[in-house]
């Protein structure tokens, strides 16, 4: 594992890491779990997100990507570092947010953000548990005319088949930075 690897796991597992012995954790699903991941506490500290940003930069550096974004918030910062990493070696590759909800005015668009109808995008995830908010970042990503083409993901809780049903929604690879497992065992 490179050391810029090693650090951002230890900044997580610092960070964004919590632990309970009575599954004190409500998940997005409605169950409940021991543990929990809050990487805004990684994604919104500055080495976490010069971190988060190299290391998302590496994994879609050669792919032929225009921009890399997700359902706001957990894929804000996200984005914004991948961009800034991008430019900083030498790529230019947009950050676009997908909303929540659809405007009513102005543009009426799900995606905000320098992208055109056509580009080529990633989509960004902070924590996968049940895949809900990544797949509705595809639809809407698409739905505004942006071609996707795979899922980066920081955490995989490897839990509730999330990355599984992302597959059967991504017309590309659904990648994790990290599993559960590795930085939970490893």
């Amino acid at each position: 594992m490179s050391q810029e690897r090693e650090r951002l796991k230890q900044i997580i597992l610092e960070r964004s890491f919590q632990w309970s012995d009575h599954a004190d954790f409500r998940l997005a699903s409605g169950n409940w779990s021991h543990f929990y991941f809050n990487c805004k506490k990684t994604t919104m500290d500055p080495e976490g997100a010069h971190l988060v940003g190299r290391a998302i930069f590496e994994a879609v550096r050669d792919r032929g990507i225009d921009g890399v974004g997700g359902l706001t918030l957990g894929a804000d910062p996200m984005a914004a570092a991948a961009m800034h990493a991008a430019w900083d070696g030498g790529h230019r590759i947009k950050q676009f947010v997908v909303r929540k909800q659809l405007k009513d005015h102005g543009s009426i668009r799900w995606i905000e953000g320098n992208m055109e109808p056509g580009d080529r995008v990633i989509i960004l995830e902070d924590v996968v548990t049940t895949g809900g908010s990544t797949i509705k970042a595809i639809e809407r990503a698409r739905e505004d005319g942006l071609d996707v083409h795979g899922v980066l993901v920081l955490v995989d809780r490897e839990e509730e088949g999330g990355a599984d049903l992302i597959r059967q929604h991504s017309p590309g690879p659904v990648e994790a930075l990290f599993t559960r497992s590795e930085l939970m065992d490893g």
